[in-house]
């Protein structure tokens, strides 16, 4: 794919980020506080996803500091910065699967599991890593 090609698709994937992140704000004032949980950690995915695709690479996987992780092999203007939230990271990973399924946790319900300071923080850690990846795409 072409440089102009990878900024485009590094692009789609911020913009949706962001999209991810006011559904998490909107669910985060109607006090559905786990869906706010899972739609930060998605945003978070879908930002560093946009670095990896305006690399030229197809990155695999949803966990948000796995994707930080990996790109220390990759040639990056800011990635101390983005390493810096590699613990943001892992905490955000923890909000994909039990913030979803009634089986994800033992004998309760996600509704039951996460409360507003749960989503305040994973409010506040997504849009730490989106504020990072948009500085990294406007520095490349």
């Amino acid at each position: 794919m072409s440089a102009e090609k990878n900024r485009l698709e590094a692009s789609r994937w911020l913009e949706t980020a962001r999209e991810d992140v006011t559904t998490s704000e909107v669910l985060f004032t109607a006090g559905r506080f786990a869906h706010s949980c899972f739609h930060s950690q998605q945003a978070g995915e879908k930002a560093l996803k946009a670095v990896w695709y305006l690399r030229g690479a197809d990155p695999w996987g949803h966990s948000v500091r796995k994707l930080i992780e990996d790109l220390r092999h990759v040639d990056l203007p800011s990635f101390s910065a983005l390493a810096a939230l590699t613990e943001d990271a892992a905490r955000l990973d923890r909000y994909y699967i039990p913030t979803r399924y009634p089986n994800g946790l033992p004998d309760i319900t996600p509704d039951h599991a996460f409360f507003k300071e749960d989503a305040e923080t994973a409010l506040r850690m997504s849009r730490s890593i989106i504020d990072h990846v948009s500085l990294l795409l406007e520095l490349t």
